[in-house]
């Protein structure tokens, strides 16, 4: 997309340092939390839900399926983080990260969210969490 970076960490050095690059040296990393394992994948959300900021960009990176840590990552403009609480049926907690892209207006009107949510680029926000072994990293400032 029109403004997008993109990077592939192959370190920890890498990860940090591209990071580092794209947002500056205030930054933080976020997760999605697990109180413990759970075979149970039913989940409710529950009150608390936190924003994480209205960041002018937000540096997501995708965990690869390499036999040591590799991450793909890419800027994303105009994002606001969330950090939603949620309850299982089980009775485990967990913190989920999702996030509202406001600007979709670069994206291809193709897109499956476009599909779904029965939309144009550009109209509406597209909101969604994040699978589990995505990391977020925002600016502190």
């Amino acid at each position: 997309m029109k403004g997008e970076q993109k990077f592939c960490a192959t370190s920890l050095e890498s990860f940090i340092d591209s990071s580092i690059s794209e947002l500056g040296k205030q930054i933080q990393l976020l997760s999605n939390e697990l109180s413990k394992e759970t075979k149970n994948p039913l989940f409710t959300i529950t009150r608390g839900m936190q924003n994480m900021g209205d960041n002018e960009l937000v540096l997501v990176c995708h965990k690869k399926k390499y036999p040591g840590a590799v991450f793909s990552c890419h800027s994303i403009n105009r994002t606001t983080l969330y950090k939603v609480p949620l309850v299982g049926k089980d009775g485990t907690k967990a913190n989920a990260l999702a996030v509202c892209h406001k600007d979709t207006s670069a994206w291809n009107p193709k897109h499956m969210a476009f599909q779904i949510l029965k939309i144009k680029p550009g109209t509406d926000p597209v909101c969604h969490f994040l699978f589990r072994d995505t990391l977020v990293w925002i600016s502190n400032k």
